[in-house]
């Protein structure tokens, strides 16, 4: 399917969006996220909310109730949510990446059933495509197996750690089928055969939904089949980097909230902290650099140009300065910042989160090696 083409919106339509998302951020998602980190609660009311104000179909073609402004917007909205709370980011991001997905599916009827829902928020969707991404990395091997039934696929396996699911939920995932490849296909939660396990506690993320999904013999019907075998190369080429720049957003807001308490900390320490590495400044002039590089790779997403190298490249970046400006902040703070209770200590589990979710930065690194190699060899 093609790129819609991204609609002209007037800069006071974007800023008024921007102003309704912020003020819910602040009124409802800031009291709770103690909550969301020390207690895994899941905002599933605000997420909601935030699907109803557009949070999550910016990339979406107005084909679909969407608004076509493309997905360095989305990013955007992201980056403003991880402001707050990476953890709600995440799911903002699962949301805003399964929508991506259907948006660009070959298959029709996957669209036309679930991508709309799945952009307002009415309907809530994991993305448990880690498993197949480091498969296609030559990390690790694919964990599920599809087999035919007429037009039907039947699944077998499981995944150990897919996010933003529940009963009423849909997952999106991919199964090998037999010799002819892969094919990825969107998966409701509360069908016969598909159950979710608790996972062991995480550092952070616990507000995520985050569940062991195992599949014993789950039938696929074909309109839930997003891309067949035959689709599935040209497809993951297509959605790969709009996947990989969308979670560019959360490494920002995890970035601007640590430039806050370096800020903040040195109204009344500045006098020390000067002797510390990774000043505000410093960290702020990396961060416009890296945020105005990521507008314009998602630009470039848009209208499927993307030059790999570059996404995988400026996708490390971010887990890279995620991780300085975490660490300066906690050391800005000084013990304040080893408290519990600091935003400091979510901050670092909330980077360290960033570097670590598929892709990370190992694999990214080894991506990004893998293709210099091939540059050289060409």
């Amino acid at each position: 399917m093609s790129a819609p083409e991204i609609s002209l919106r007037s800069d006071a339509d974007q800023a008024a969006r921007f102003e309704a998302i912020d003020a819910l951020l602040a009124a409802k998602l800031k009291p709770l996220v103690q909550q969301i980190d020390q207690e895994g609660l899941y905002p599933e009311a605000i997420v909601r909310e935030l699907g109803a104000l557009g949070a999550y179909d910016a990339a979406v073609s107005t084909e679909f109730s969407g608004r076509n402004a493309g997905l360095a917007e989305q990013i955007e909205i992201t980056r403003r949510i991880a402001g707050y709370c990476a953890s709600t980011a995440f799911i903002a991001w699962c949301q805003s990446t399964s929508a991506w997905y259907l948006q660009h599916a070959p298959n029709a009827a996957a669209r036309e059933k679930f991508l709309a829902p799945v952009a307002s928020g009415q309907l809530l969707s994991g993305t448990g495509m880690s498993n197949t991404v480091k498969h296609l990395a030559d990390i690790e091997r694919i964990h599920l197996s599809a087999v035919r039934d007429g037009d039907a696929l039947i699944i077998n396996g499981s995944l150990p750690w897919v996010s933003n699911l529940g009963q009423e939920h849909i997952v999106i995932v991919a199964a090998r089928v037999g010799e002819e490849g892969y094919a990825m296909f969107a998966v409701e939660c509360n069908q016969p055969g598909l159950a979710l396990k608790p996972c062991p506690e995480f550092s952070g993320y616990e507000g995520t939904r985050t569940f062991n999904v195992r599949f014993s013999d789950v039938r696929i019907p074909a309109e839930h089949v997003l891309a067949q075998p035959e689709q599935f190369k040209e497809f993951i080429r297509r959605i790969k980097p709009g996947f990989i720049l969308g979670q560019i957003g959360i490494g920002l807001g995890v970035i601007d909230a640590s430039l806050k308490i370096i800020r903040d900390s040195n109204l009344t320490h500045e006098h020390v902290n000067i002797f510390l590495d990774d000043q505000f400044d410093d960290i702020k002039s990396d961060l416009d650099v890296y945020a105005s590089a990521t507008r314009n790779m998602a630009a470039l997403a848009d209208t499927d140009q993307s030059d790999l190298l570059a996404v995988l490249q400026g996708r490390a970046a971010a887990s890279e300065l995620s991780l300085k400006a975490t660490q300066s902040a906690a050391l800005h703070a000084g013990a304040k910042g080893y408290l519990m209770r600091h935003a400091a200590q979510r901050l670092l589990r909330e980077a360290l989160f960033v570097a670590i979710v598929t892709p990370a930065l190992k694999h990214l690194r080894k991506e990004i090696h893998a293709l210099e190699q091939e540059k050289k060899a060409a």
